[in-house]
């Protein structure tokens, strides 16, 4: 049996992994592990902990971050997590990590990882988020990782840019649309009664993180973005709250302030969880803010996307996205677009260039197939110019 360790530190790569763990799970010839970080131990974010507990799954490692304020934050909480990482590596002892996607707590379990020569299967490589730190954390865990599964082709042409051998790259799609499809969603009236919240005649489902690169701060742009929801006539809104980057406090707070001011319209939710999550968007009628789940998961509900500013720069998107400058009136006039009959038709047209499924089941083999294989995690550089890419 070969032991394979997964890395989960918040509520949304965790619904994104769910599918994965599952198939790892029931794979006979794999004894799956599950790291659990960050988020997911506190109590500010929910304690998400416990909807991994709740899903099955064996928490067989935890490793406490704490989340630093100010310029140099990220770096400290980075610096914190490392001697736990280790620790825990040392413990489980993995033929295998298996990290998604580009947050500093990710990073630092690719660094810990590394650093103990085991090999990394990275997920979600080759993507651009032009607008965050994120996107130079993701492109050095891909420097560190040995396979990688891409969500889509030109991510993973991506990843063989960055110099990473054809043979270890695959196109498998994204594992969120796994989810999807695995997930029995709830119906409306099921929704309400579980959030105790009416979703009204129309529903906007929103969700705004912090901004580490842009010029515009957090506060301001969400500011506009509250003040573009003011002008939507009969529509409820739900909030998801941000993720731990720095400014997550100042965002929080004015969505609290948002919510208090309009009772009955708005509700903000610490974490929803994956099936609520799921649900809420099925049942919406747009998604405004600046998360990947409006470039990923929206398109294959058929719903529009309000997507505000640089956070998602570079992400390939389908036609249902509309981006939009962080001013109220940019926002007020793509959500106007959004909701009208017209475009909210074509939505149910388009193509999501993320795939339609299998993502965990291709990963699951593939990693299978080639862990008993890898005597060796040092790697060439594969140089475009001296090779045909394939």
């Amino acid at each position: 049996m070969k032991k394979v360790c997964v890395v989960t530190g918040s509520r949304a790569e965790y619904g994104l992994l769910y599918p994965l763990l599952g198939a790892l799970k029931a794979h006979p010839g794999i004894t799956l592990q599950v790291l659990a970080c960050g988020m997911h131990l506190s109590s500010r974010f929910g304690s998400t902990y416990r909807e991994i507990i709740g899903d099955g799954f064996r928490l067989d490692a935890r490793v406490s971050i704490p989340f630093y304020g100010g310029r140099s934050g990220v770096a400290k909480s980075i610096g914190s997590a490392l001697p736990g990482f280790a620790a825990a590596f040392d413990s489980l002892s993995p033929d295998m990590v298996i990290l998604l996607g580009d947050r500093f707590e990710v990073f630092a379990a690719a660094i810990a990882a590394f650093c103990a020569k085991m090999p990394i299967a990275h997920i979600h490589g080759g993507e651009l988020t032009e607008g965050a730190l994120d996107d130079a954390f993701r492109h050095s865990i891909t420097k560190m990782a040995f396979l990688h599964f891409a969500s889509c082709e030109a991510y993973r042409r991506r990843i063989v840019q960055l110099g990473e051998h054809p043979s270890r790259v695959f196109n498998v799609g994204a594992l969120a649309i796994d989810n999807i499809l695995h997930t029995a969603l709830l119906s409306r009236e099921e929704l309400e009664k579980d959030l105790r919240f009416s979703l009204g005649e129309r529903l906007a489902l929103a969700t705004f993180h912090p901004v580490t690169l842009e010029s515009a701060g957090s506060a301001r742009q969400l500011r506009e973005l509250l003040g573009a929801l003011d002008t939507l006539d009969r529509t409820q809104v739900i909030f998801t709250l941000p993720n731990a980057d720095p400014g997550n406090g100042e965002i929080k707070r004015l969505i609290g302030q948002y919510v208090k001011k309009h009772p009955g319209r708005a509700k903000a939710f610490a974490s929803l969880g994956r099936i609520k999550y799921l649900s809420a968007m099925r049942h919406a009628d747009v998604v405004v803010g600046n998360s990947s789940s409006g470039l990923i998961e929206a398109p294959f509900f058929g719903l529009p996307t309000v997507n505000i500013g640089d956070r998602q720069r570079g992400r390939i998107r389908a036609e249902s996205v509309i981006d939009c400058a962080p001013v109220g009136q940019s926002i007020a006039s793509a959500l106007r677009k959004a909701l009208s009959p017209r475009f909210r038709a074509s939505c149910k047209k388009i193509k999501n260039p993320y795939g339609s499924g299998r993502a965990a089941e291709r990963i699951t083999e593939t990693i299978y197939s080639r862990i008993g294989k890898i005597a060796d995690i040092k790697k060439q550089f594969y140089n475009l110019s001296r090779h045909v890419q394939k």
